[in-house]
């Protein structure tokens, strides 16, 4: 067991684990007040079709091996996408769901036809669809660490700024704050968290670890900074819980992270009825 732990597999799987547990929720607090949820699901169906071009492209290149070039194009469809969303959303011209709706499905059925054309198969992108914390690398964890970087210096570093375009986006133009540069700056990080961590817990899950954390820290929290901090630690929390149990059975990393972090939201949730109940009836 000690010679598991001290592996460089578990080593590098534990801290991108727990840096996505931690850093995903700063972005998800944010999409959270702004009703954008589903954002992060939008832009992971077009991080699909970012990883299969990248594959394409290794494929015609001969490389090796093939999908050297699927995670700089998940990033580069991602923040495409996202940038796309925040400049439809801007406009007001078409909803914001129908621009999710067509990222939902193009996004997902492009990434199948171009890894089709990369002499692959549908079933060589579960790894990206589902999380594969056993095959994280070196550069993978050096690519984590640099975007958990990057969320806290922006997320947390410009959190008063940023709360003000999450909190009244009205109120913070007529302040004179940058708002769509702020706007854009939020949607790129959730673009870039998006392609990234979708080696951990997959592109069809990573907006749960993003979303569901803070929507449990909401069920207590009092404060925007207090969601974000007790989303981040239980999003920490249910990464590292999660990858310890697969690494005992065998089964998806991601998926269980998402499990343990619904459960753990819908235990939160039920404490929370039965006090509120309680205090109802000694009133």
């Amino acid at each position: 067991m000690l010679e598991l732990i001290l592996s460089p597999l578990f080593l590098y799987s534990f801290l991108a684990a727990l840096l996505v547990g931690v850093s995903a929720p700063v972005v998800g607090t944010y999409l959270v007040h702004r009703r954008l949820a589903m954002l992060g699901d939008g832009i992971g169906h077009v991080a699909l079709t970012g990883v299969a071009v990248g594959w394409l492209v290794g494929s015609l290149a001969n490389l090796s091996p093939v999908d050297k070039f699927a995670v700089p194009g998940a990033i580069i469809a991602s923040i495409g996408a996202a940038v796309i969303i925040e400049l439809v959303r801007r406009s007001g011209r078409t909803s914001a769901d129908v621009v999710l709706a067509l990222l939902f499905y193009g996004g997902i059925a492009a990434g199948v036809v171009f890894i089709g054309l990369a002499g692959g198969s549908s079933t060589q992108l579960n790894s990206y669809l589902f999380g594969s914390l056993a095959t994280v690398s070196l550069g993978d964890l050096i690519l984590i660490v640099a975007m958990a970087i990057g969320i806290f210096a922006i997320g947390i570093g410009l959190r008063p700024l940023l709360f003000s375009i999450t909190n009244d986006e009205d109120f913070a133009r007529s302040s004179g704050l940058p708002v769509n540069t702020l706007s854009m700056l939020v949607a790129v990080m959730s673009a870039v968290t998006v392609a990234v961590s979708m080696r951990v817990v997959g592109a069809l899950l990573v907006s749960a670890i993003m979303v569901i954390p803070v929507a449990t820290a909401q069920l207590f929290a009092t404060s925007f900074k207090a969601t974000m901090g007790y989303g981040m630690l239980i999003g920490g929390v249910v990464s590292v819980l999660g990858l310890a149990i697969t690494f005992q059975v065998n089964i998806s990393p991601g998926a269980t992270i998402v499990v343990l972090a619904v459960i753990v939201y819908a235990v939160t949730f039920m404490v929370r009825s039965l006090l509120e109940k309680s205090r109802r009836v000694s009133r």
